[in-house]
Parts: structure tokens; sequence; C-alpha cells
């Protein structure tokens, strides 16, 4: 730096032979100048690079100087860290690491053994999610009901079946503190329920038009819905409508998610195209698909998108900032049916998907790889959703009219097959 100066303020104002203060200046911010323009006289006085300056000054000088302060523990963590993410099957906080051996997670730690079969539906069960706090399940159904099951220690029970829909379900959304739930009828209304007791709270309608998707804003104050006339509408809990955005904001089978504190709206807006919606910035953002999209599902962190396409291929976005289309995901099966994906296991690291071939798919997230395909449906598997509180529990929705839940292969066999349970049923009607 001192030389820098020296060039600047004592040389250069005296004006002589710039050419060479210029090139002078060159020589000191890039020594590999040096090298690319010296004559061959000049190459006995190469100078040092900068590495080999640095590699100097590490003889001389102690560690205590020439280490940062925590650089140790950061290496550490680091070579911790890449352990984890090399290992295909990491889905547990109870496996130690160490750097002693390389980490290697067994495959018995992803859920392949089906612990539970839950036959409550009488036909066809099209959409499930688990609550965000993982203690209950939800179930939608063309047999015109929806399933609250609760988890518990020994396994899955049947908590309330909500009744009262006039066509098949579509969809479902938890409230964010868990104590609620809609429910989405194939473009008819939406029923808001209490969890606790199975009452159904609200009916959502709107004259002449149809429901097709529902959800929440994050702090649970209003709702929101996709309607069959491709609107989307905002609406307060006791029912007043709030806002309504017109024009190609929705489809009939549309998905729909409500993020950053309720200001952006993600929903499928044309067949190849998903709306990104800041409803008080008024801006969109889209993301372009060449194949028709047929469902998609947020990541808990709401910084990833997971779409699923016609053309059996499943897309994750990063949808923070920019959009960026970060992996694909081949190998299960989808030629007439909306088939779901989500995310889920520990940190979110694998993708499960239905198939139309019975089985549930299992990749691993970061590097794209088909981990597993379990057997055991007898129909197509429409949804799947993984427990955010439980790893290690997957449930799987399908055409043969049940729900399995999903476990690891070395627990207890107790729970292994377990008929479904006939106690603790509690029939609502569905009135207001």
């Amino acid at each position: 730096m001192d030389a820098l100066q020296t060039l600047r303020i004592e040389i250069t104002p005296l004006g002589a032979n710039n050419s060479r203060v210029r090139e002078l200046s060159s020589y000191l911010v890039s020594p590999s100048y040096c090298s690319s323009v010296r004559s061959p006289k000049q190459d006995t006085l190469r100078t040092r690079s900068r590495s080999k300056l640095l590699e100097e000054l590490q003889k001389l000088l102690p560690p205590t100087v020439m280490i940062p302060e925590g650089r140790l523990e950061h290496l550490v963590e680091q070579a911790l860290v890449l352990q984890r993410d090399a290992c295909m099957f990491h889905n547990s906080l109870d496996k130690e690491m160490s750097l002693y051996a390389d980490h290697q997670c067994g495959r018995d730690q992803i859920p392949s053994q089906a612990l539970q079969i839950l036959q409550a539906h009488t036909d066809e069960v099209w959409f499930l999610k688990f609550s965000h706090n993982g203690r209950y399940l939800a179930s939608a159904s063309n047999d015109q009901s929806a399933i609250i099951w609760e988890v518990l220690k020994n396994g899955v029970s049947l908590k309330h079946k909500l009744s009262g829909h006039q066509k098949p379900l579509s969809s479902v959304s938890w409230s964010p503190d868990d104590h609620q739930l809609l429910t989405c009828g194939s473009e008819e209304v939406i029923r808001r329920w209490d969890v606790s007791s199975g009452e159904c709270l609200h009916v959502y309608e709107k004259t002449g038009l149809g429901m097709v998707s529902c959800g929440w804003s994050p702090d649970g104050k209003w709702i929101f819905s996709g309607l069959n006339d491709k609107s989307i509408c905002m609406w307060e809990l006791d029912g007043k409508e709030l806002e309504c955005w017109k024009g190609q904001r929705s489809l009939k089978f549309s998905d729909l998610e409500i993020i950053g504190d309720g200001k952006k709206i993600i929903s499928i807006c044309r067949e190849t195209a998903i709306l990104l919606l800041d409803r008080e910035e008024k801006v969109e953002r889209f993301i372009e698909e060449d194949q028709p999209i047929t469902s998609f599902s947020l990541s808990r962190d709401n910084r990833f998108l997971l779409v699923n396409l016609l053309n059996q291929e499943i897309h994750l976005w990063n949808i923070e900032g920019g959009l960026k289309l970060v992996s694909k995901y081949r190998g299960h099966k989808r030629n007439r049916f909306i088939i779901r994906s989500c995310f889920g296991g520990l940190d979110e690291a694998f993708i499960a998907s239905g198939s139309e071939d019975s089985l549930v798919y299992l990749w691993h997230r970061g590097t794209g790889e088909l981990i597993e395909s379990l057997p055991g449906h007898s129909g197509a598997v429409n949804c799947v959703s993984w427990n955010p509180a439980n790893p290690h529990m997957l449930a799987s929705a399908s055409d043969d009219r049940t729900i399995r839940i999903w476990g690891l292969n070395n627990l207890s066999t107790s729970m292994k097959q377990k008929e479904p349970h006939s106690n603790g049923i509690h029939y609502c009607n569905g009135g207001t």
C-alpha cells in the first residue's frame, strides 16, 4: 500500500512517463501481470507470487497470528456437515458423528415399513396432511368426508369423522396453531372445523361459484380460497369477504399457499405456470414450465417449491429472491390423476411422492437419487405427507380407500399391520 501511495501521490503528479506508472501499478495489484509482459531478461527478476509470500510469512509468524480465531472449530464443523450431506440416508438426530471414522447411516433410517393401515374411508382417499406439530393427520376423500386422526405413542387413532360436504373433498389446510382445520369440497364450499370437538365453525361459500382450494394466513386471522372462476378471495374468519383478485389467478385443481405474513399468495394460474402474487406490492412473478403442472408443495422454510408435472417429473424450485430450478426427480408414474409429492425427513432432506403404479417413491433431495419405492397399496397413491415432528413417520393415501402409516423397520412389531382403531370415533354433522 505504501508503494501504491507513492505512485499515486508523489510520482503521478509529476506527469512523467504515465504509461510506465500504469505498468508499475499493474505489477503491484496483479503479480501475474508481471510474468505475462516481461521479457526474457526480466525473467530472472521474477516477482514472488502472493501465495509464495504467504508461505514465507507462515514460517516467520506464530500460528496465533496467522490462524483466525475459531478457525479449527469452523473446520471441524465443516467436515461434519460435509459427511452428513454425503450420507444418503441421514435421518436421525441421535446418530453421533465423529472425525475418527467416516459417517454413514443405514437404510434403516428411512420409513419403509407399513406399521398401520387405516381403513375408515369408504372411497378413494385423495388428500392428506399432518398438522404442523405432528400430533394430527387429516385426510380428505371421494366419500365426501374428512377424518382427523390423532398420532399417539402406540399408533394413529381416528379422532373425528367430519361430514357435511355434498361433494368429494379435494384438500385440507391446518391453521397455524393446529386448533382448526379447513376442508375444501370439489367446486363446492369450504368448511372450518374445531379440531378438539369436531364441530363445524363456519361455512364459506359464494353464490354461483365453487371453491377449489383453501389456505390460512400465517397469523391465522384470515383464510384464502381459490374459486372456479379463476379468482382468489380473502375472508375474515366470520365469513366477510375482504378482497378478491379477479382474472387468471387459479385453476379448477389449483393448490394454494400463503407466505410472508400473508402478503404473498402462490397458486397455479395457468396450465404451465405458477403465480407468486405479492398482494401488497402488486407484483406478480411466474414459474414457467414446459409441461402442464398438476400440483405443488411448499417447504417448511417457504424457500422452495416442489412442482409435479404431467410428464412424470418433479421439479424443485428456489423461490427466495430470484426463481431458480434447482433439481429434478424422476421414476414415479403419472398418466391420468393428480399425484402429490412432499418434502420430509430430518431438515427436509428427502422428497416423497405418490404414483399411479401403487408405489410410494422416495428420493434424496440433494442428489436426486431414488432411494426407495415402497409397495403395499393396491391402487394409485394420490398423496403423501411426512410428519414434520417425526422424521421416521410418513403417511400415504390411495385409491384403494386406505391410508398407510410408514415407519422404521427396526421398530417393535407390535404396531405392524395393526387393525384400524374403532374406539373414540365421533361423527360430526357439519352444521353451523
